[in-house]
């Protein structure tokens, strides 16, 4: 079983909304809507770069950007970070039934070690973060890794993801997949099964994802 983090477990799109916007205000400007669009998925140096060129600033250091954006959602994170509806229960369910379970997140390592505290490290037995692989999502690197780290085939796994980057990383490593929408609407895609949320999701849901590939 492999999960995205931000918006498919935690509902964290909202503080990286605030997180971004305040920086645009440091910055003299306001991101667009397409632009946060854009953000959603993509690691730190990719949407400091879209940021940039949003602003009309592309000339701005990226690092100091995502080390601005690293500090003040380490805040944020520590003060709000809540499940997504159904998340925790399909997330005990499955570990209860002794799957073998790894988080797969664009994030980086500093970042997930603190909403571990909220989703429990006890629930799964890898984690892969944006910062730890060569090809980050849309590249199927992540999921593959997963599943290797897992000894799983990755044929066997589903994945879960709410955003269009990590929907065709999963699909492109050969998950299983399942999109569940947060913040930005996903289209129709072949291969690919959309609920609205996790409330309705329960293991035998899994196990029929897997047999009717």
């Amino acid at each position: 079983m492999l999960f995205d983090m931000d918006g498919t477990l935690v509902d964290s799109e909202k503080l990286w909304d605030v997180a971004l916007q305040e920086l645009a205000a440091v910055y003299g400007g306001t991101l667009s809507d397409d632009a946060r669009r854009s953000i959603v998925g993509t690691v730190m140096a990719d949407s400091m770069r879209i940021l940039h060129e949003d602003l009309g600033q592309p000339e701005r250091d990226l690092k100091v950007s995502a080390d601005w954006i690293d500090a003040r959602i380490l805040e944020l994170f520590r003060t709000g970070l809540s499940w997504r509806p159904g998340a925790m229960a399909l997330l005990t369910a499955v570990r209860a039934a002794g799957i073998p379970t790894a988080l797969v997140t664009s994030s980086g390592r500093p970042l997930v070690e603190v909403a571990l505290e909220t989703l429990g490290r006890e629930n799964f037995d890898v984690v892969v973060c944006g910062d730890e692989v060569v090809a980050a999502k849309p590249h199927p690197e992540p999921y593959l890794t997963a599943a290797r780290l897992l000894g799983v085939p990755i044929e066997r796994c589903v994945a879960i993801e709410d955003s269009a980057t990590g929907v065709a990383s999963a699909l492109a490593a050969g998950a299983a997949v399942l999109a569940v929408p947060a913040e930005v609407p996903l289209p129709s895609t072949d291969g690919v099964h959309q609920l609205e949320s996790l409330t309705t999701v329960d293991l035998e849901f899994l196990a029929a994802l897997l047999a009717g590939r």
